[in-house]
């Protein structure tokens, strides 16, 4: 079972779309297996989006995802990336297909309300920068074996 790093960025909680968007995924036969609140500090918003430095639009990103709370969740299921960056949608909303979060949700680039890992070694990263190893939690869902 292959693991992804999302994050509900700050529009997330401001418009009170959490419980929406865990439900699609959810709904995709993903699995939490770490999940909390938290307010993420400059440095660590500098590590997450590092590859991005020096890129007009780095430090709009950076004021963003510190201007208030986020939802940092790892997820687990059969192509786990895959199908979360399929549930998630282009990067830009109006590039977003309808029925995708961002094509239903995201007004703007610049204040994007979703990061999803784009591959497994991303996903390696993510996960230990948010997480620690005893935050992940694995267990075993009654319908597991009809979503195998």
């Amino acid at each position: 079972m292959e693991r992804s790093f999302v994050m509900l960025k700050p529009g997330v909680l401001q418009r009170r779309l959490v419980g929406v968007i865990i439900d699609r995924f959810e709904r995709s036969c993903l699995k939490i297996v770490a999940i909390k609140l938290m307010r993420i500090s400059r440095e660590l918003a500098e590590k997450h989006y590092a590859e991005h430095k020096g890129k007009d639009f780095y430090p709009p990103l950076i004021d963003y995802i510190t201007s208030a709370p986020v939802i940092a969740m790892v997820l687990q299921g059969a192509n786990s990336i895959k199908v979360i960056r399929k549930i998630t949608g282009a990067t830009n909303p109006l590039d977003a297909l309808p029925g995708t979060i961002r094509g239903d949700y995201a007004l703007t680039t610049q204040k994007n309300i979703i990061h999803a890992s784009d591959s497994l070694e991303s996903a390696a990263r993510e996960i230990s920068l948010f997480f620690k190893k005893e935050e992940i939690i694995d267990y075993e869902l009654p319908n597991a074996k009809w979503v195998k």
